[in-house]
């Protein structure tokens, strides 16, 4: 089964995950699918904290991806947010 949730990467104490498609029996910083965002959660206010590619991450659900409550949250954030920056 495709699930979408975050990977880690960044240094010890400044995170950073990037939002992938991937095989649910995949580690969680293993291999994936495609990169369908990112999420830096100490980004400065100048800095683009998160970023989705909604076409894509919608494509994945269509094909019965199921996503991890972390980017469920993520992705409701982020559609808050974009209509305001349009």
């Amino acid at each position: 089964m495709v699930s979408i949730r975050m990977n880690r990467g960044g240094a010890k104490g400044r995170p950073f995950y990037n939002i992938v498609a991937t095989d649910s029996r995949n580690r969680r910083d293993g291999r994936f699918i495609e990169r369908v965002g990112f999420y830096n959660p100490i980004a400065s206010e100048k800095e683009e904290s998160l970023r989705f590619d909604v076409a894509r991450v919608n494509h994945w659900r269509g094909l019965g991806a199921q996503v991890s409550p972390s980017v469920e949250r993520l992705l409701k954030q982020f559609a808050r947010k974009a209509p305001a920056a349009a």
